[in-house]
């Protein structure tokens, strides 16, 4: 079952990139306090998360935090090394949480898997953004198809 508004944000195990390595977080922890804008995508490195999708909420940060928004995170089913050169590589910086969703275990919790196996991807995320508030969904934005249209940073910060 897809999360909808109103449901609680799942508190699963995922990774982020730290000094010393990757670094075992709870989503309740990083994700569960204060308004945050979350997004998730296919695949780090992928043509339209690199082009479009990742860069859009990074040059808005400044703007979602003026709409009150505490924390921007992107999540996508790669792994910590993976989603930190992602981050060096687009000079992420503090703007963005990158989180990495290894196993997929945080996307099947929240219904939004898709099968990206007929083009080499395996198991990944459908391309979503969800706003959160205490880690309850306020607002969700999933894909419809291919393409980045509702969940991208503009579409998202029209809704704030």
């Amino acid at each position: 079952m897809t999360i909808a508004v109103g449901d609680r944000l799942p508190d699963i195990e995922v990774q982020t990139m730290g000094r010393e390595g990757p670094r075992t977080v709870r989503t309740g922890e990083v994700l569960g306090k204060g308004k945050v804008a979350l997004f998730a995508v296919p695949g780090a490195f992928t043509p339209t998360c690199s082009d479009h999708h990742l860069p859009g909420f990074v040059v808005r940060a400044a703007d979602f935090h003026a709409k009150g928004v505490d924390r921007i995170a992107c999540l996508s089913v790669n792994d910590a090394y993976v989603m930190g050169a992602w981050a060096r590589e687009r000079k992420v910086g503090d703007s963005v949480l990158m989180l990495a969703d290894g196993n997929g275990d945080f996307t099947r919790a929240m219904g939004l898997e898709m099968d990206g196996s007929g083009i080499g991807l395996g198991t990944r995320s459908q391309r979503y953004a969800v706003i959160l508030e205490d880690g309850v969904v306020t607002a969700l934005f999933v894909e419809p198809g291919p393409g980045l249209n509702v969940s991208s940073a503009a579409s998202v910060m029209a809704d704030l």
